[in-house]
């Protein structure tokens, strides 16, 4: 059994806004089907306009509250997970909390006077879906939060950490806060690669943190771009991971794990010199709904093993599992209590 609070992550949350709109609406705002981007000035007006103008649900998302809510949802004991991020005062944030205290988890969010809840449209027409991201508050989250009393007291509590790459932009002073409470008290640390452009734009904030880190997680693209960036002349995602594991670490306790997916492929995994592999559950094509939040599902689930200490070999069949369930429905939800034997 996982203790209270023995997970936390912290990250940028957003508001996923889902409805089905129809093309007046995609013209309006100049979006197409099947894209995925960051607002722009012209966008601002769609969030407020969806909501009232359509029949929407509201989903807790971001990358890291993601796994988090994955995670919490396998466990099924209410407060295992924690999550710490920054939303605005907004009816949107007050959506977020519901979302997000619905699924058991701890949430502590910084709420920001000024800028909106960050938020993702999800416009859906003939089954078909265009994402629309506007960060806004989740940019704004400052490390005087989490050095409050009430919310460090989590970090305390935790024996695991959770903080994708997302976040380290945002607020890399809370992320050195984390990484180095984790190095001085024994406990596990990890992180995600997220995305090429933080592999590529951000490259030093990133290598900074990498001693801090005991597992890596990644896609074979993002895993791609690193090694292109560092040097390494390779693609071969099996060297890759291998050579992030053996990156020099800031503690001796823990040796780095490496955990590279390929979509339909086997799961690469590097630790201590030698390298795993393990398929994935294939699913048919005709029960694919959407792909979207599918990574985030898979690192939810293997965390929901690796804080009740099981093998890597039954996480990363925890993650494949939760992230089969994933994309069979609509944006990062899932049923109410997991199968997973």
């Amino acid at each position: 059994m996982a203790d209270s609070g023995v997970l936390l992550g912290m990250g940028n949350p957003l508001l996923d806004i889902s409805a089905v709109v129809d093309d007046d609406f995609l013209n309006k705002y100049d979006i197409k089907l099947n894209d995925a981007i960051l607002a722009e000035e012209k966008h601002l007006t769609m969030y407020d306009e969806m909501s009232s103008k359509y029949t929407v649900e509201f989903i807790a998302g971001g990358a890291t509250q993601n796994s988090i809510r994955v995670a919490q949802w396998m466990l099924q004991i209410p407060g295992a997970t924690s999550f710490i991020g920054c939303i605005g005062k907004d009816k949107f944030g007050e959506e977020m909390k519901k979302s997000s205290n619905f699924a058991g988890v701890n949430v502590q969010y910084y709420e920001d006077e000024a800028a909106p809840t960050g938020t993702c449209a999800v416009c859906i027409v003939g089954g078909e879906r265009s994402l629309v991201a506007n960060l806004s508050a989740a940019n704004c989250y400052k490390s005087d939060h989490l050095k409050k009393p009430e919310n460090w007291a989590l970090v305390e509590k935790a024996k695991y950490f959770y903080i994708a790459g997302f976040f380290l932009p945002v607020s890399p002073e809370s992320v050195q806060f984390v990484a180095e409470h984790a190095a001085a008290n024994n406990k596990v640390f990890i992180t995600n690669l997220s995305a090429p452009y933080l592999c590529e734009f951000f490259k030093d904030v990133q290598d900074k943190f990498m001693p801090y880190t005991d597992f890596v997680f990644g896609n074979e693209t993002e895993a791609k771009t690193f090694s292109r960036v560092h040097g390494w002349e390779t693609d071969d995602v099996e060297e890759i991971a291998l050579k992030i594991s053996q990156w020099p670490k800031a503690s001796g306790t823990h040796k780095r794990i490496t955990v590279i997916t390929q979509g339909a492929d086997p799961v690469v995994v590097a630790e201590d010199g030698k390298l795993g592999k393990f398929p994935v559950v294939l699913l048919p094509k005709e029960k694919l709904v959407d792909t979207n939040g599918a990574g985030d599902a898979f690192v939810g689930g293997f965390l929901s093993q690796l804080v009740q200490e099981k093998s890597i070999e039954e996480c990363v069949r925890a993650g494949s599992y939760a992230s089969n369930v994933i994309i069979q429905r609509c944006g990062c939800t899932f049923p109410e209590t997991p199968d997973f034997k």
